[in-house]
């Protein structure tokens, strides 16, 4: 892992030395914007509207817009002198429960490990948040940007996750046509309740997937293969107009197949097929004698071909729609 950041935790008089690393990875496929005529990649430059004249890095300073076209100017070295001792330092300010920071505040997750001697103050730190369940709230400065970190226990390693200042979280009240007033109706919060039941399950992260990504790394393959491409247009989502119908519809889809036991009602056809066969068998045994008088009959008179009449099938009345006009 490449580290990010070195300094040390302080809380009290203790001082852990530490090392920080990225806890995540950015898996965005990256792309670039190409020229459509000859395939060349477009790139960007540091140019001066007013001069007409590209700008290198040592010209630049950075500004601060305090009216329209009005800036106050800040050298490099001004900047970092201002951050200069909180860049050093993981300052533990309280320590609190993990259930009373609301998901909102959270940013990004580094992983924390002792540097150089820090071992020891390492590990007392960790046993001692792990033993009391308490996380730590602190002040760090990365890349010159102070921000609110939380340190916790993970797995046997200390982690910190950089959290928004209070007045970085936009109200609610912010939010526009949210609903007010609305009754709801018993039996479809009753069916919802029971559809969130049959979906409730435990987090296993490993199960979801970037389907994009995927999508997209496949698309590239082909491209890179020479295969064409085509795409169906999906199909579009129609709006739900029957709320109880779409719920009852979504907790059957849900529902796991439940193995039917035949019981007596599958034994019925069987019965009724012995029946038939008893009928059967009775019917020929009656139909044995005159079968037998019929034969003798025969033998005295001339043999007669008896002639069957063969009823027509009446024939399938059809209709045919009119076309639609």
């Amino acid at each position: 892992m490449h580290t990010v950041w070195k300094g040390a935790i302080s809380f009290g008089l203790v001082h852990v030395p530490v090392k920080m690393f990225s806890a995540t990875e950015d898996k965005d496929i990256s792309m670039k914007y190409i020229h459509k005529v000859c395939g060349s990649p477009i790139s960007y430059v540091r140019r001066c509207p007013a001069c007409d004249v590209d700008v290198n890095w040592e010209d630049i300073s950075r500004g601060y817009e305090y009216e329209k076209g009005k800036y106050v100017l800040f050298e490099k070295e001004e900047l970092e002198q201002l951050s200069a001792n909180a860049e050093k330092t993981i300052k533990i300010i309280d320590f609190v429960d993990l259930k009373e920071i609301d998901p909102i505040y959270f940013q990004k997750t580094y992983y924390l490990a002792p540097d150089q001697a820090g071992g020891n103050a390492y590990q007392l730190l960790l046993e001692a948040m792990r033993d009391t369940g308490k996380i730590g709230i602190a002040k760090i400065a990365i890349r010159s940007k102070s921000s609110l970190a939380a340190i916790r226990v993970m797995e046997g390693c200390l982690a910190i996750e950089t959290i928004f200042y209070p007045d970085e979280i936009r109200p609610i009240s912010q939010v526009p046509n949210l609903p007010e007033n609305v009754q709801v109706n018993d039996k479809e919060l009753t069916m919802a309740k029971m559809l969130i039941e049959q979906l409730s399950t435990p987090f296993e992260p490993e199960k979801y997937t970037d389907d994009y990504r995927e999508g997209l790394l496949q698309m590239i393959e082909q491209k890179v293969a020479g295969e064409e491409i085509s795409l169906a247009p999906a199909k579009p989502e129609t709006n739900v107009i029957d709320l109880m119908a779409a719920l009852q519809a979504s907790i059957e889809a849900v529902k796991p197949p439940v193995a039917t036991d035949p019981g007596p009602a599958a034994a019925a056809p069987a019965k009724r097929t012995r029946k038939t066969a008893a009928k059967k068998a009775k019917a020929e045994d009656e139909a044995a004698p005159a079968a037998g008088k019929a034969k003798k009959a025969g033998a005295d008179n001339e043999t007669v071909t008896p002639t069957v009449a063969v009823k027509p099938k009446p024939k399938r009345r059809t209709t045919t729609k009119p076309e639609a006009k």
